[in-house]
């Protein structure tokens, strides 16, 4: 899964040592070296009360990117939304918009730098994206956070992203609120870390009457999951008794996808970063008849400008629904 990275020495937490961050080397490839162990992706240093811990050895350490910190750009909303930039048409804006968060990984490698960093800059461009979104009057945002399949990955990166996702839902919990932003989780959240999912339960329940804007996190989700989960409950219905066989419809199906949490559970544009051109499993049946952008951009550089690329391309297409 992890095709390079710089061969740095070896480094291992000690108990009550604070470890240096991993040096790195400024636009330059690497090729993975077959002594390298995956948990030299992160630089690791002791943070008590760590909630994510997928072995003994790290339990008392979170995993960090290893670079210098940068100043955290806060986001801020507006209470009034501002001009629609002038190449769009406000008639013509998607009301839901999907997106494939692809080339966190490249994104470092590329720069020389640990796999968390890469997946932290990923952070800052889904804000950027969320305010986009809220400021030009797109009504549902869904973003393939994590599949079912990354749960293959090193169990160290598996681990730096239970604690990204745990720390980042903390830290924007107030501004959701604050903003009116609805949140929602789909996909099998029984298998995340028991505080992660005990912290996602009581965000959807806190943001669940925010009308302002939805944004639907997929985490350890797959199309095809959505789909099995659904005939399994579809199934039990007709089983109990309680609908025929031949009550067995789209519209039924549909109900009974995850994505029944939003009032527009079709997206209209799905946009999938880093050039490549397959849609990996995500929302097989939601993406029936939505319109796809692929942009070459890995997704810590997806910003404005390659929104509005997008936008401007959706704009520019009829859609017949096979008419």
């Amino acid at each position: 899964m992890i095709s390079s990275l710089s061969p740095q020495p070896l480094i291992k937490p000690n108990t009550g040592t604070t470890l240096s961050p991993i040096p790195h080397v400024q636009n330059q490839r690497f090729r993975l070296a077959s002594h390298v162990c995956p948990s030299e992706l992160f630089s690791i240093r002791k943070r008590p009360g760590s909630a994510c811990a997928a072995t003994t050895q790290h339990r008392r350490y979170l995993l960090f990117p290893a670079e210098e910190e940068e100043e955290e750009r806060e986001v801020k909303f507006t209470s009034d939304a501002p001009a629609l930039a002038e190449e769009l048409q406000r008639e013509s804006m998607p009301r839901h918009v999907a997106v494939i968060m692809d080339g966190n990984r490249r994104w470092a490698h590329l720069r020389g730098l640990p796999v968390g960093s890469g997946y932290e800059a990923g952070v800052k461009s889904l804000k950027t994206l969320v305010e986009l979104c809220c400021k030009w009057g797109i009504r549902v945002l869904t973003v393939f956070a994590f599949s079912s399949d990354n749960w293959f990955r090193p169990e160290v990166e598996v681990e730096f992203l239970m604690s990204l996702l745990e720390s980042g839902v903390k830290e924007e919990k107030e501004s959701f609120i604050r903003e009116r932003i609805r949140i929602s989780v789909i996909g099998d959240t029984s298998k995340l870390p028991k505080r992660l999912e005990e912290l996602v339960i009581n965000v959807v329940e806190t943001t669940k009457n925010n009308t302002r804007f939805q944004l639907i996190v997929a985490v350890s989700y797959s199309g095809q999951y959505d789909l099995v989960q659904a005939c399994q409950r579809i199934a039990m219905k007709v089983k109990d008794g309680l609908i025929e066989p031949n009550d067995v419809s789209e519209s039924l199906i549909e109900q009974e996808l995850e994505t029944n949490c939003t009032e527009f559970p079709y997206p209209d544009l799905l946009i999938r970063t880093s050039g490549e051109l397959r849609i990996s499993n995500f929302m097989l049946w939601q993406l029936a008849y939505t319109e796809l952008f692929f942009s070459q951009s890995l997704w810590p550089n997806f910003g404005e400008a390659e929104f509005l690329e997008a936008l401007k391309s959706f704009q520019q297409r009829r859609r017949h629904y096979g008419k």
